[in-house]
């Protein structure tokens, strides 16, 4: 059985949106967690691009940005919701 790449994504964000709530501390449901954990990839490539760091090999390195980029995006987000 192979498994669609897209359905990785989604879980892998569901993952990274996750642990990056536990980080910071927030809630919510599977979808936020796709979502923060999906648009978190972007923010957090994009900032450790900036800084020249890559960290560990390839899926490693997509974890780490993913979740600090949700992080990040989390942090935005409450600071934007005041």
């Amino acid at each position: 059985m192979i498994i669609p790449p897209l359905v990785i994504t989604l879980i892998l964000g569901g993952i990274a949106g996750w642990l990056a709530s536990l980080i910071v501390g927030g809630s919510g449901g599977i979808i936020r967690n796709i979502i923060v954990g999906l648009v978190g990839a972007v923010v957090g490539h994009i900032v450790l691009g900036m800084l020249g760091v890559f960290v560990g090999g390839p899926f490693l390195h997509s974890l780490v940005a993913a979740v600090l980029g949700g992080a990040i995006v989390i942090v935005v987000g409450r600071f934007l919701g005041k």
